[in-house]
């Protein structure tokens, strides 16, 4: 059976959608650090920040005042409790020699997303991403570890020709890689969820089905 995913096939296209959106990213990064003072609304920003690979996988090109809309308030109690139960579950996972514990966090890597982007209870999100990325867990890995060596030559290498040169571009790099990072959790995403109805398929579901329920009635 042919992988939905692989370590250099998401790599190269993370970067790409990353890139295309790297001025809007970087945008709604600084308008975010401007406004995590500001109570109640910093918690619909966090959560903002959270979708934007679920807006990645769109192929939607993101606005930066996206992240002050009022709808992603509305999952806080949601986000709170996702990672209430993640944290407490992940504790005795790490206890056993750390490994089980980064097994169990890749499994529920996608739960989040699915919460805010299908509609999803947070116990059912952590079952779905579980079992979304079964077989993939070590792909969703390599990726970060692939990246990572690349940052930590490319980064050392510029160090080593001159130390202001070096501060200067693994500043440059951290952000190329943030944005590539962000595209790499969207076609993850995409990819291994295509199969789950959005939310906003349901809703429309909905919306029919009463209609064709109420025109029946008339």
């Amino acid at each position: 059976m042919e992988k939905k995913i692989t370590v250099f096939g998401v790599i190269g296209e993370g970067f790409v959608i990353g890139m295309k959106n790297a001025l809007s990213l970087l945008g709604a990064i600084v308008l975010y650090v401007l406004t995590i003072w500001v109570p109640y609304i910093n918690v619909g920003t966090t959560i903002a920040m959270c979708t934007i690979p679920i807006e990645l996988a769109k192929g939607n090109v993101i606005s930066p005042l996206f992240i002050f809309k009022g709808q992603y308030r509305r999952y806080i109690g949601e986000f709170f409790t996702l990672y209430g139960m993640m944290f407490m579950a992940l504790i005795p996972a790490l206890l056993f020699l750390i490994v089980p514990g980064i097994v169990v966090a890749l499994g529920w890597s996608l739960a989040l997303y699915l919460l805010l982007d299908k509609g999803i209870a947070p116990g059912e999100a952590m079952v779905k991403s579980n079992k979304a990325t079964y077989g993939y867990k070590w792909t969703i890995f390599g990726v970060s570890i692939v990246v990572g060596l690349a940052v930590g030559l490319v980064g050392g290498a510029c160090y080593l020709i001159d130390e202001t040169f070096g501060i200067i571009m693994n500043v440059i790099i951290s952000l190329v890689v943030g944005f590539g990072l962000l595209g790499c959790d969207a076609v993850i995403y995409r990819d291994l969820t295509a199969d789950e109805p959005s939310v906003d398929v349901l809703e429309e579901t909905v919306i029919e089905t009463n209609v064709d329920e109420g025109e029946k009635d008339a």
